[in-house]
């Protein structure tokens, strides 16, 4: 048997209200994008501050071993929490 060919007309477009519901399908996908986009820079740069407020951290860290003999301090009180037979560094 041999192959039949459809002479029946096809159409050439879409209806408009699909094109429509298309663009605007296409069009909620880019802007999520940016938006992905946008929250990505944001989350480098607040990723750079926790860096950043580390060193700063550990800095202090350094600063308070040196003077105290110890970091471990209850950040609410600003109380030292001294390890058994520790006392404070008393050089000033």
């Amino acid at each position: 048997m041999g192959k039949s060919i459809d002479l029946a007309a096809k159409p050439e477009k879409i209806t408009d209200e699909q094109l429509k519901q298309i663009q605007e399908i296409v069009s909620n996908i880019n802007k999520c994008q940016i938006d992905i986009g946008s929250i990505e820079t944001k989350k480098h740069q607040l990723l750079h501050n926790i860096v950043n407020l580390q060193d700063a951290l550990m800095a202090l860290q350094g600063e308070l071993e040196k003077q105290y003999g110890t970091v471990d301090v209850d950040i609410h009180t600003g109380t030292i929490n001294y390890k058994e037979n520790e006392q404070a560094d008393t050089k000033n």
